[in-house]
Parts: structure tokens; sequence; C-alpha cells
């Protein structure tokens, strides 16, 4: 019954969220149609026919009823079927998605994993030798997670870029050495060209899990069931793991599975900064040209994909900390 409970709560903030996806868009000024009838007046005159074909293929056409517009958006979402971008003309929005997401994946999520782990391990460690030299180590982490975001992707820019050239300014890849596709020469220059959005992205977020495992180390060192470990007389590793590093990373674990869903999202100011083809490049051009399909679909995605990571943790929730099991 518990897990019916939780499957309905997930399902009816699904439905609520799918439904202001619906709207959102359609609230913003402008219109998707005008933006591309600029871009086709170039070439000659359009006539009104055509706008009122963009209308329809756009779904901001103002003579269909806005219900009738729901009936039709729920029906691209269950066959999958989110229409042509504005943005990327006349490509269609799953195959935009398609090609940005893989990096954003590969990228943010494997930088985010690795910050998590590192960060959440060093936390334990500092938490448990709180006083000590390791622990010292915290403010420094604390002052690079407070530096802005944008601010230190532009410094490595700077540096070990243009000053020293010893990564390229921007860019996935090279595109005059190498194609995309599983071959020795993409792989090795779209990790080249990795290194400093993923520098960034570990320097400026590994702070936050370090000083927040610390700190609920440090509080959980005095719970009773770490004090009676102890006595028992049990190994100070066995203790740190499994009694006291157990229960302090439920906040931790909680702040990732918010973490994992936003990467779907991508890092807009990482991807503007170095030009990467990622989710969050086409996120921000696609409110630019008020491309409704493309939002809304991008907005579906990171939608289930916080649902579903803080699911799978709510659920999992109950292996980490056996006393949530007794509620259920």
């Amino acid at each position: 019954m518990a897990l019916l409970r939780k499957l309905g709560f997930y399902l009816v903030a699904l439905f609520a969220a799918v439904t202001f996806n619906f709207a959102i868009p359609r609230l913003l000024p402008g219109n998707p149609v005008d933006i591309l009838l600029g871009k086709l007046t170039v070439a000659g005159p359009v006539s009104p026919g055509t706008r009122q074909a963009l209308e329809v293929l756009f779904g901001s056409d103002t003579s269909t009823p806005i219900w009738q517009q729901y009936i039709e958006y729920l029906k691209s979402i269950a066959t999958g079927d989110f229409g042509v971008s504005v943005t990327y003309f006349p490509t269609p929005v799953v195959d935009v998605i398609t090609s940005a997401l893989p990096w954003t994946l590969v990228l943010v999520g494997l930088t985010s994993l690795i910050t998590f782990i590192v960060g959440v391990s060093l936390g334990t460690v500092a938490g448990w030798k709180r006083g000590t030299w390791v622990d010292s180590i915290i403010p420094a982490t604390t002052i690079l997670h407070a530096l802005p975001y944008f601010w230190f992707a532009l410094v490595l820019v700077y540096f070990l870029s243009i000053q020293l050239g010893w990564f390229p300014l921007s860019g996935g890849y090279n595109v005059r050495t190498s194609s995309p596709g599983f071959n020795g020469p993409f792989i090795l220059s779209a990790l080249y060209h990795a290194v400093l959005p993923a520098l960034t992205i570990v320097v400026s977020s590994i702070g936050g899990w370090i000083l927040g495992m610390r700190n609920m180390m440090v509080s959980t060192l005095s719970e009773d069931y770490v004090v009676t470990a102890e006595a028992k007389g049990l190994s100070p590793r066995r203790v740190m793991v499994m009694y006291a590093a157990r229960n302090a990373s439920l906040p931790s674990f909680t702040g990732f599975a918010i973490s994992l869903g936003f990467i779907v999202g991508g890092s807009v100011v990482m991807e503007q900064v170095f030009s990467y083809p990622g989710i969050g490049n086409a996120f921000l051009l696609s409110v630019q040209n008020n491309d409704y399909a493309l939002m809304q679909a991008l907005f579906l995605i990171i939608t289930i994909a916080v649902l579903f990571t803080n699911l799978i943790v709510d659920l999992f929730y109950s292996v980490l900390d056996p006393r949530t099991r007794a509620h259920r």
C-alpha cells in the first residue's frame, strides 16, 4: 500500500507538471511563427496560407480552442511526436534532443557522479577526523563553492585556453580532424574538449558535498547508536562507514537525486561559456525563439528525470535507513 501511495503521488505530480508545461510556453510573450516567418521573408514574401500552415504545425493556431490544443499535446506525449523545432527548423524535436542529450549526460552526468562520490567520501573522513589537518581543507573548498559558476569558467578559459593554450576555447570536438561516431579520433577530441567544462563542474560543486557531509558526520557521531558501536569495540572503519556515514549520507542522497534529475537539463551557463553542444544550449535557444515544441519536450524530460530519480531514492531510503520501514 505504501508503494502504491508513493506511485500515486508521483503520478499526480507528473500530471500537474505536464499541465504547467503546456500552459507556461503559451503565456510567454511572442509567437514562434512570427520568428520563423522573419527568417523566411528574407528569401521572399510569405503567403497567408503559409502562415496558417505554420501555426497549425507549431500548435499556436489561435483559431483552435485551447482545450483541443491540450488534447493534441497529450497525444503527442503519448506517441513521442513532439513536432518540429522552430529553432532548428525543419528538424524534428526528437532529433534535436537525441543529438544534444548524449553530450550532457556524458559530461554533466559523469562529472556530477564523480563529484558526489569524492565529495561525500572526503566529507566523511573530514567529519570523522574533525579537528585534524584533514578537517582544515574545508574552508578552501567552501571558498571555491562560493565562487560564481560562470566567473570560474571564464577564469579557466582565460588562463588555460587563451594564455597557456592548453585547451580549446569552445566546442565539443574538433570538426576539422574528426567526425561524430564511435571512433578513436572523435572520442579523444571530445574528451580533450570536455576537460575545462568538467573541471568547472567538479571544482565549483565538490565543496558543497564535502561541507554538507562533514557537518552531518559531526552531528551523527554524537548519536547513541554510534557511541554504543564504539563501546562494543567495533573497528573504527566499520563504525565510520556502517553506523555514522550510512545515516549521515541520507540528506546528501536526497540532494544528489534532485541534482541527477536536473543533469538532463544540463548546465546552461557552462554550455554557453564553452559553446558546448548539449541540452542546456538547446534549452536556452528554445526560450529565445519561443520554440514551444522544443521547450515542452525539454521540460517534460527534465520533469520525468527529477520525479523518477526522487522515486528511486525514496524507495532506496528503506535500505539505507531501516527506521523508515516501520512506517510502511
